[in-house]
């Protein structure tokens, strides 16, 4: 079954905890702390793997959570990081983030890596809190939060030639008589409603060939199986577009050449500048002496476009298409890589997932007013220290005081009428406010 369409919910791990340790040693009165720091938790790793074909997979399975850090240990022993979990896709798996539809990467290589979701860092052991007023503190840091995206994921195909034009022209016969596909053939639309791909040898050269599902007029605004069409034209090199030279059913095969460049021009005129051949087919049981048939021709010189009458019922004409094909792949992979920046990757472009610290808000504290009268908080970098503090210990709860103190909390809490004897409410917790300045 080919799926080229799947969103999932993935979710990097929690970052260790740090611990809360003290030396207990033989001889050793008042050891120190020695709480170690936790462990990384794992990254949620895309990689583009050439044996895979379809997104199957990921359509009937949703969600994917990697592993947390482990936490910190004792004698100063950090926790373990976990292991990253790596979702395999196929080559040509472009990804997108669904909450802001941003681009976020393009696997278009075997063995491209994206890191989608960074794991956790891992929080801080309370031997990192020691200082020369704060001998023996009891509290450690707690590890970061993981990252939860969903993604969308879209199969863009990867071909060097692309087989286009209107329903029913020929497409899969001409795919099945040039390469060893074998594509399902039925005189009635839309019989291909997958992409096909087989592979064309001329000699010792070999290209892949791919049947695209045909589309109808208003495809770029989605009618019929438009954009599953349009959208896998756009990975090809090289285009042959087929028309039915023999007017089958009635069809004009100049109207149907302007219907499939007026939507391919619609949906990205970039695909207009591919470099593109006609295949006239069906010339096994076209009248060449017709009126049509000699407008056609006339059209397709006026306009410079490059043709051959083929037959892909009988193959009468194919291996002389199949060599100019292979003449144009050539000619567009010396310019692609004559055009090439060396030393730029095309990664460049691809989003840069970084950790939730380094978020430009993360360090943001919000303020709301209750109903019952108290002062609400929250905020990523706050609640990370909300959850390392220990309310038993009077240094831990000194350093949570410090922290909002610094962070300008207290001061735009006091911008607004802030005054002893009032509430700060952090997630469930209630903390009654008295200015030690005073």
């Amino acid at each position: 079954m080919f799926v080229d369409k799947a969103e999932i919910i993935i979710q990097s791990g929690k970052g260790g905890d740090g611990a809360v340790s003290f030396r207990r040693e033989p001889f050793v009165p008042n050891g120190g702390p020695d709480g170690g720091n936790g462990g990384k938790g794992g990254d949620v790793v895309f990689l583009a793997d050439h044996s895979l074909h379809t997104l199957m997979d990921l359509k009937f399975r949703r969600k994917y959570k990697a592993d947390p850090g482990q936490n910190g240990m004792g004698a100063n022993k950090y926790g373990k990081s976990a292991e990253d979990l790596v979702i395999r896709v196929p080559v040509g798996c472009v990804l997108i983030d669904e909450a802001s539809g941003a681009f976020m990467a393009d696997l278009s290589q075997d063995g491209d890596r994206f890191v989608a979701a960074v794991g956790g860092k891992g929080g801080l052991g309370n031997s990192n809190f020691k200082n020369s007023v704060r001998q023996a503190p009891n509290f450690a840091e707690a590890g970061s939060e993981g990252q939860k995206r969903t993604v969308a994921l879209e199969l863009k195909l990867i071909a060097d030639v692309g087989l286009i034009g209107l329903p029913n022209v020929g497409k899969s016969t001409l795919l099945a008589g040039s390469t060893g596909a074998k594509p399902k053939i039925a005189n009635y639309h839309f019989t291909t409603i997958a992409p096909n791909l087989g592979v064309v040898e001329l000699g010792y050269s070999t290209f892949v060939l791919a049947d695209i599902p045909g589309l109808i007029e208003g495809a770029a605004e989605g009618a019929g199986l438009g954009h599953d069409f349009l959208k896998h034209i756009e990975r090809t090199k090289v285009l042959i577009h087929v028309l039915d030279a023999a007017g089958s059913e009635g069809r004009d095969p100049l109207e149907d050449y302007h219907t499939v460049r007026r939507e391919m021009a619609a949906y990205s005129p970039l695909l207009l500048e591919k470099p593109e051949i006609a295949a006239l087919n069906k010339m096994d049981v076209c009248d060449r002496e017709s009126e049509a048939f000699r407008v056609l021709l006339a059209e397709l010189d006026s306009e410079g476009v490059r043709y051959y009458e083929i037959s892909a019922m009988t193959k009468e004409g194919v291996p002389a298409l199949m060599k100019a094909a292979q003449a144009l792949l050539s000619e567009a992979e010396e310019a692609a890589a004559a055009a090439a920046v060396p030393g730029v990757s095309d990664q460049s472009r691809w989003m840069r997932v970084a950790r939730i610290e380094d978020d430009p808000d993360y360090r943001d504290i919000q303020i709301e007013a209750a109903e019952d009268g108290a002062y609400e908080l929250s905020g990523k970098q706050l609640h990370k220290i909300f959850r390392s503090t220990n309310f038993n210990d009077p240094g831990s709860l000194g350093y949570l005081n410090e922290y909002l103190k610094t962070s300008g909390a207290i001061r735009k809490l006091k911008a607004r009428g802030l005054r002893d004897g009032d509430t700060i409410r952090i997630e469930d917790f209630d903390l009654e406010w008295y200015d030690d300045a005073k």
